[in-house]
């Protein structure tokens, strides 16, 4: 799926009153962020969506960045920012057309980018390493093959859901800190509602 492509598909999903995935952070987020952040980290966070997660952390004091291929999703992320008065520097972009700066981030945040095929997914792990600071981390959340009986959200293509083995082998440059596959309710907007089977991961450049 190409760039146009993409801000069709999910300008179509976005294009709501409400907040899709909800206001709220991501719990795996919150959890981690509380164990390896610190107020005034530069954090990276790919497709950010409607903002529920950048903003959060931006209240957290840190310094965000953020980009979507979805532009209704930016306008209503931009505008739940000023709401919550916390700046964040967003940008309309893909994984792939986004600006990777070498070694900037201190931490880079995945949360359920299951857009993304097994290449798209290759070369996200491969920029992220390389816009991640030295010591950097990266936080990553999202649905394993077991989310297909559930139903409650995620993509319906196996090759986009994430096993153990799979993140493992696309992380050999990190050192893993946290990797572990989970089921759980979830309840993050009317996309990600009920029991969940879950991956989650830290890793360290």
């Amino acid at each position: 799926m190409g760039f146009s492509d993409a801000t069709q598909f999910w300008n179509e999903r976005f294009n709501k009153a409400e907040f899709i995935f909800g206001k709220e952070p991501n719990e795996y987020l919150v959890e981690q962020t509380q164990k390896y952040l610190k107020p005034g980290s530069k954090v990276l966070c790919i497709a950010d969506g409607e903002g529920r997660n950048g903003v959060w952390l931006a209240k957290q004091g840190m310094q965000v960045v953020g980009f979507d291929a979805s532009d209704i999703a930016l306008a209503k992320a931009k505008q739940f920012a000023q709401e919550n008065q916390v700046e964040i520097e967003y940008s309309f972009s893909d994984t792939d057309s986004f600006h990777w700066q070498d070694s900037t981030y201190d931490a880079a945040i995945g949360i359920f980018i299951q857009f993304a095929d097994p290449a798209m997914r290759e070369r996200i792990f491969q920029q992220t390493h390389k816009a991640l600071k030295p010591g950097g981390i990266f936080i990553l959340q999202g649905y394993t093959p077991k989310q297909l009986l559930y139903k409650t959200g995620g993509p319906s293509l196996i090759e986009h859901l994430y096993t153990e083995e799979l993140i493992r082998a696309l992380a050999t440059q990190f050192q893993i800190l946290d990797l572990c596959c989970y089921e759980k309710e979830l309840n993050e907007g009317a996309r990600h509602a009920g029991m969940s089977a879950l991956l989650g991961l830290v890793a360290k450049k």
